[in-house]
């Protein structure tokens, strides 16, 4: 269960930062609304201050401000990797448990919560991530469509306010999500693996209609996780079964 939802949150995410594939052109209010009070206007400042100190490269600042946000989930992902890496220790226990009481539902649900609780095993650690990176993947496109100067600014072949017509960045995009989940492999099982070729697609077919800006966060956010999932699982091997260890 908690596999599937960990699944379906990047998923709804998507769907819903496509009800958002208009421009925002209502400036920020932090006044009159506490959404921009408290989430877009602080990020939109901070990609400002940024960007002044980068030479006025709104695309540096997008990726200083992408660092920072993955440094400060990286506790809670630390935490996910510890807590799957006991859900695999007690895999055998699971199954043993899911064979006795096959025949009682709710026997079976009280005695693997019981074993979740002596092994510390958290089965919605996986989401936390996912869950705080949702707000501020929509605050921070809010940020961008409702920032004049970015909206308006260019970096390396992009303008920040307007898609990729070349689709390089989209296909960028693309691939970087291939490849961190490639990375992460093998924390999946065979049903979440066969998601590795639906949410490249999915981000392709995105990026090419968001502001090139968001797209890009994208690209710095997977290169972090390859990164980032190197140091914490290694470099996905296959067995002789073909399945990644």
């Amino acid at each position: 269960m908690t596999r599937r939802l960990v699944a379906f949150l990047p998923l709804s995410l998507l769907l819903f930062l496509a009800g958002c594939g208009n421009p925002v052109n209502t400036p920020i209010d932090p006044q009159n609304s506490v959404w921009d009070k408290y989430f877009v206007g602080p990020l939109s400042h901070t990609l400002d201050w940024f960007a002044d100190k980068l030479w006025g490269q709104y695309g540096l600042s997008i990726l200083v401000v992408t660092l920072i946000i993955r440094l400060l989930i990286l506790p809670l992902t630390l935490k996910q990797y510890r807590s799957s890496k006991r859900m695999q220790d007690i895999q055998p226990e699971l199954k043993k448990l899911k064979d006795k009481y096959k025949d009682d539902a709710k026997k079976q649900q009280e005695e693997t919560m019981k074993l979740f609780q002596k092994h510390g095993v958290n089965p919605l650690a996986g989401c936390l991530p996912l869950i705080v990176q949702m707000p501020v993947l929509i605050a921070l496109y809010n940020s961008i469509m409702r920032n004049g100067e970015i909206k308006g600014h260019s970096f390396l072949w992009l303008q920040l306010g307007t898609p990729d017509h070349l689709y390089i960045l989209p296909l960028l995009a693309a691939i970087t999500t291939y490849l961190q989940q490639k990375m992460m492999s093998s924390q999946m099982n065979s049903q979440m693996q066969s998601l590795m070729f639906i949410f490249p697609v999915l981000i392709f077919v995105m990026s090419m209609n968001f502001a090139s800006a968001l797209p890009l966060y994208w690209v710095y956010s997977n290169l972090f996780t390859v990164v980032q999932s190197y140091f914490i699982y290694g470099v996905p091997q296959k067995n002789k079964g073909g399945q990644s260890k």
